[in-house]
């Protein structure tokens, strides 16, 4: 943890020291470690040596503010973990859908292959892995040249041929 000045905190500090107040629950506070307050209160005379319990007439808060660190830091943590599970959820969810786009190409058109879609100067193209004219489907309904129609989806573009050429 990066160090940080307390001068300015410092009749923060006294005043948390007088109500009695731990170095755990005055670290928190201040987003700092237990030893940089033990050592500021040392360098502002903060604390007598040995002493561990609040000025005479303060009111000991010492249980309290061990308690409300550590509800905090449970609620902390809860939220870390809560935050986890849902992204581990939404991920697993993101893969079924994948699987079941998968599964619905799969079942209706045969295999799949690998392409990308280039937008080049003079218009727009699309670059089939060789493979596909290996693919029986291809070789029988798409070989050669034949008209299409385009349809553009969020997640996807749809080829359909048109008409019913048989070239």
């Amino acid at each position: 943890m990066t160090r940080k000045s307390l001068k300015p905190q410092l009749n923060q500090i006294r005043a948390w020291v007088q109500q009695g107040r731990t170095d755990a629950w005055i670290a928190h506070q201040l987003e700092v470690t237990v030893q940089q307050i033990e050592s500021f209160k040392q360098e502002q005379g903060l604390s007598p040596e040995g002493a561990s319990a609040p000025a005479a007439g303060a009111i000991d808060l010492r249980d309290e503010d061990d308690a409300l660190i550590a509800a905090q830091l449970e609620a902390e943590e809860a939220k870390a973990a809560a935050e986890a599970k849902a992204a581990e959820e939404a991920k697993a969810a993101a893969e079924a859908e994948r699987a079941a786009r998968r599964a619905a190409a799969g079942s209706s058109s045969g295999n799949a292959f690998e392409g990308t879609f280039d937008h080049g100067d003079e218009g727009y193209g699309l670059w089939l892995d060789p493979s596909v004219a290996d693919d029986p489907v291809y070789a029988e309904h798409w070989a050669g040249h034949r008209a299409v129609e385009v349809t553009i989806e969020e997640d996807r573009i749809v080829i359909t041929r048109v008409g019913d050429q048989d070239n």
